[in-house]
């Protein structure tokens, strides 16, 4: 219930937030016909809808396990998490375009002090909300504030190419508006690009991660009274993992005795690491 909260918590703020700068960069960007601005504005609105894909995600992954869903609904974080870096290459690709044609046309755009004001504010906003949410990113481990935090931390950095643009301009340099954007646009895609490929890797089940494996195993190899594994598979649910494999035991044992090694070790398995979310394990004697 915490991580549910905290993350619902987290996409209301960005929405809110992020609906703030979608209106005074609209305003001021189409005023001065910055180029950066502009991109820079469709940019915060891709987060709008970030957000809210936060919030709805969050929402469906939460709902326990059902008759029709037996593992829960923990792959609908992939799967809005997936939706936001389409969402996120999309705008980036309509930037870049933009951005070029700026270079080409040469086109100009009219300076404002509002515009430094407006990158300011963000500068500010994007800031406290990329160190909040990468704190519950990490507390929680979320794909979804992941993303979030990841785009907060990159508005930053977009928006202060964009301070320099617009510092540049007063001097008289205009040809860096549509060069900042261009950057913007592909610095975006990178990010994008790497979100959509996390979120696949879960969604076409890929395996438990070496390092989390190898602690399963050790786990396993402290008890003396299992003579060999095998079998070892894991799908993804959610952000953890369900994994299964067959112990092989000494043959003379009882089926009690030897079932009760193997529920032993599950419950050892799933205290003791986090990223697991259920144990199976078939016994075999030898």
């Amino acid at each position: 219930m915490k991580r549910y909260n905290d993350v619902k918590k987290a996409s209301i703020l960005g929405i809110i937030c992020n609906l703030f700068l979608v209106i005074i960069k609209g305003i001021i960007g189409f005023f001065t016909k910055s180029q950066a601005m502009i991109a820079d504005f469709i940019n915060s609105f891709g987060d709008v809808l970030s957000s809210l894909m936060t919030f709805i995600g969050n929402k469906i992954a939460f709902k326990p396990s059902d008759d029709n869903h037996n593992l829960g609904h923990g792959k609908a974080e992939y799967i809005y998490s997936m939706i936001i870096s389409i969402i996120m290459i999309i705008t980036s690709l309509v930037l870049f375009k933009d951005s070029i044609l700026t270079i080409i046309y040469r086109k100009k755009y009219i300076f404002s002090k509002y515009l430094i004001l407006v990158c300011i504010i963000t500068i500010f906003i994007k800031f406290s909300l990329y160190i909040y949410t990468n704190k519950i990113s990490k507390k929680h481990k979320n794909i979804l504030i992941k993303a979030n935090s990841i785009d907060h931390r990159n508005d930053c950095i977009i928006t202060t190419l964009n301070l320099f643009s617009c510092i540049m301009s007063f001097l008289g340099v205009f040809i860096f508006d549509g060069v900042i954007g261009v950057l913007i646009s592909t610095w975006l895609m990178y990010e994008s690009v790497k979100i959509f490929l996390e979120s696949y890797d879960v969604l076409i089940d890929k395996s438990i991660d070496i390092a989390t494996k190898n602690r399963v195993l050790d786990i396993i190899n402290k008890h003396e009274e299992i003579v060999k594994i095998n079998h070892f598979n894991s799908t993804p649910v959610g952000y953890k993992y369900q994994i299964s494999f067959t112990i092989f035991v000494d043959g003379n044992l009882s089926t009690y005795k030897s079932h009760e090694i193997a529920n032993k070790l599950e419950k050892e398995i799933d205290k003791e690491i986090e990223e697991i979310y259920l144990t199976v394990i078939h016994v075999n004697p030898i």
